[in-house]
Order: C-alpha cells, then structure tokens, then sequence
C-alpha cells in the first residue's frame, strides 16, 4: 500500500498560453490574484518586480515571459502561484490555474530530445492523464536557478 502511495504525485496544474503545466503541489504555498508589483530598475522583462506579502518581500516572475511564449495579458483571470522551495518564496505569474491532478509514475514520460535548440533543463517529464498532457516543470530548479534569482548565495 505504502508503495502505491510513494509512486503517485500530485501536480498543481495552470496554463500559459494554449499548454498546460504542472508544479509539485508540495512547492506551492498559495494561489492568489495577480496583484500589482513594484519594478525593480535593470531587472530582466520576465521579472516582473515584487511584492510584499505580509510583510515577506516576494519577487514575481512572469513564466510567459521566462518561457518566451509571448506577451502576456493581465486580467481578472492572470493568477500568481506562491511558491515556497527551500525557504524562498517566489511568485510565479501563470495565466490561470486548473486543479490538482494525481499522476502515477507511469504515466510520466521523459523530456524528448531537440537537440540543443530548444532549452528543456527545466522539464521534468510529460504526464498523460486520460486527454490531458501536462508538461512537468522542475520549478526548484527553474526557480532557483542563477537567472532567476542571481548568483549570490541566500542569507542563512
């Protein structure tokens, strides 16, 4: 029974443009609206800025923008997704969230290859659940990544 359990995984499902993606449910804190953001001057487009989230200073990256699939509109339905990952929490902006889908470890597929052309470090796998097709995102990895967050290592 426990092996059952071990091999089934929950994914927080959202969109970004025409696909759909899914993040770990266990990195997520919160969904909320998109809020306005403060910029931060010389920061790249797809950091959008930050917040201040009871009182815990949070930047934003837009993933739209991160994932060059375009430019995003921000509207009643433009959601942020909080995410804690190794005590830093980061605001993710997703152009909606769908649920909460259980994947089993079979239905995960590996990233396919494109031969350099196209950046895929950041994918974790393709889940088929019945129609659907969710592209897993290593968010600890995209997250904390040098780009995102900068190079310099986090306070103690």
């Amino acid at each position: 029974m426990n092996a059952q359990a071990d091999a089934n995984h929950e994914f927080l499902a959202f969109k970004l443009g025409d696909e759909e993606y899914g993040v770990d449910i266990l990195s997520v804190q919160e969904i909320r609206g998109y809020d306005t953001v403060t910029r931060v001057p010389e920061a790249p487009e797809y950091i959008k800025g930050v917040i201040n989230l009871r009182g815990v200073i949070v930047p934003v990256v837009d993933l739209r923008l991160k994932f060059k699939l375009g430019r995003a509109s921000y509207d009643e339905f433009t959601v942020m997704i909080v995410l804690n990952l190794k005590g830093k929490v980061i605001g993710a902006v997703v152009d909606g969230v769908s649920d909460v889908v259980q994947v089993e470890a079979g239905q995960i597929r590996p990233t396919p290859e494109f031969g350099g052309i196209i950046d895929t470090r950041f994918i974790s796998g393709i889940a088929t659940v019945g129609e659907r097709m969710l592209i897993l995102l290593d968010i600890e990895s995209l997250i904390l990544s040098a780009d995102i967050t900068g190079a310099a290592p986090a306070a103690a």
